[in-house]
């Protein structure tokens, strides 16, 4: 299921949100102008690997401010790179969707916060679990999880045109809020556990997903609640 829209109107303009997909797509395209081998050593170079944590932790680096950083600023700067246009669009369609009104909540300087501390949070999920994996992880994904974390407590019932697929055939439908997000939380979090045992070898980072959103939905409640 694609979600097309929401029908959630919003009261102000998402600036926040629009200068964010304007500077994954800047990054993206920087990426993708530096050629092949460039742009992977720039994936190396910034994209979240795992196993560096242990790494420094059991004094395989030395242990400095420049060693910290090599660990834990990719946190961050991974937020901004991505592995294809694909990921790009996806994760960028799906923060324009629901993006606008969890700033609308939060407001513009909290909802940017809200956002990097999701991306962070969602990447020390994907980091703890994968110690092993010395697989560089990019993407917005993460901290866009932790947007839709926020909508589904904020905003349950707010209906989402959906584009669903039934077998050669497509057809659109209005769903609330809580069942199209829902219904990719549990795909994420199964598709996890089935990672669990498996060997680092790429792919999608279910539980930065996973994270990201658990962290989302519980500041989203803390705050509403407040």
């Amino acid at each position: 299921m694609l979600p097309l829209k929401d029908d959630n109107p919003r009261r102000t303009t998402p600036v926040v949100t629009i200068v964010l997909v304007i500077a994954n797509v800047i990054a993206f395209l920087y990426q993708v102008s530096l050629g092949p081998r460039a742009g992977q050593e720039l994936v190396f170079e910034l994209g979240m690997i795992p196993a560096r944590l242990p790494a420094l932790f059991h004094g395989e680096v030395p242990f400095s401010l420049n060693s910290l950083e090599w660990v834990f600023s990719p946190l961050l700067s991974s937020m901004f790179l991505h592995g294809g246009w694909m990921h790009l669009i996806g994760n960028m369609w799906f923060l324009w969707i629901f993006g606008d009104n969890v700033e609308d909540f939060f407001g513009h300087f909290k909802y940017l916060a809200f956002y990097l501390f999701c991306g962070v949070g969602a990447g020390m999920t994907h980091t703890l679990l994968n110690l092993n994996s010395m697989v560089p992880t990019v993407g917005a994904s993460g901290a866009i999880s932790g947007v839709m974390g926020a909508y589904i407590v904020l905003y349950p019932r707010a209906r989402v045109l959906t584009l669903v697929p039934l077998v050669i055939f497509f057809f659109t439908v209005r769903l609330p809020a809580m069942v199209i997000l829902g219904y990719w939380f549990v795909i994420q979090f199964f598709s996890g556990l089935g990672s669990l045992n498996a060997a680092s070898e790429g792919g999608t980072a279910f539980w930065a997903h996973i994270g990201g959103f658990a962290l989302g939905a519980l500041i989203a409640g803390a705050v509403r609640d407040t």
